[in-house]
């Protein structure tokens, strides 16, 4: 009887230490528990991109609430950023050879820098985009503007101008992605 206990026993903490080894390989770094996310620099003509997606990513991260996000610079981490790229265009055509729907596509770097440890935690390319079409109203143009596999009157969040709602689709993308890879890093 005791040797089926003793077995039941290692069975138990085998499998409870192989999940807590995982568990922790996909955390933070246990010493980072501040975020400060500065306004990205902007490579591009647009004006305000850099300030809309700065604020997309604060957004994101308080949402989750999972660094504390500090102004200042005794934070533990610091996440910078520059808008590299933005891209307008034309990307379906109708069966008359007309633009039925536009992409606008962000493309930003990124660095998550270790402030206490000195080195850099992530660095990476990240892209967002929105779609949206020349009818002036996002909700009754045909297009899933947002990626989310709903249109018009399915899609209760596709409204205002449409270059505008694309922009805030691709940043959330990003800020999303960004959040995503922060926490699968480690």
């Amino acid at each position: 009887m005791q040797l089926k206990a003793l077995f039941l026993f290692l069975i138990l903490g085998v499998f409870f230490f192989s999940c807590g080894y995982y568990s922790l390989a996909g955390s933070i770094p246990p010493h980072i528990r501040t975020l400060n996310i500065p306004l990205m620099d902007n490579e591009t003509a647009e004006f305000g991109l850099a300030e809309d997606i700065t604020d997309g990513i604060l957004q994101r991260f308080n949402e989750e609430g999972i660094l504390h996000v500090k102004d200042d610079d005794s934070a533990d981490s610091i996440l910078r950023g520059t808008v590299k790229k933005v891209t307008d265009g034309p990307y379906t055509y109708s069966k008359m050879e007309s633009v039925s729907e536009y992409r606008y596509k962000i493309d930003i770097f990124i660095e998550w820098y270790d402030l206490k440890e000195e080195k850099s935690l992530l660095k990476g390319k990240y892209s967002g985009w929105g779609a949206y079409g020349l009818s002036g109203d996002i909700g009754s143009d045909g297009i899933d503007n947002d990626g989310d596999g709903k249109t018009d009157a399915d899609d209760d969040d596709e409204f205002g101008e449409p270059r505008t709602f694309a922009t805030r689709v691709a940043v959330r993308k990003i800020a999303e992605d960004i959040l995503n890879d922060i926490m699968t890093t480690w």
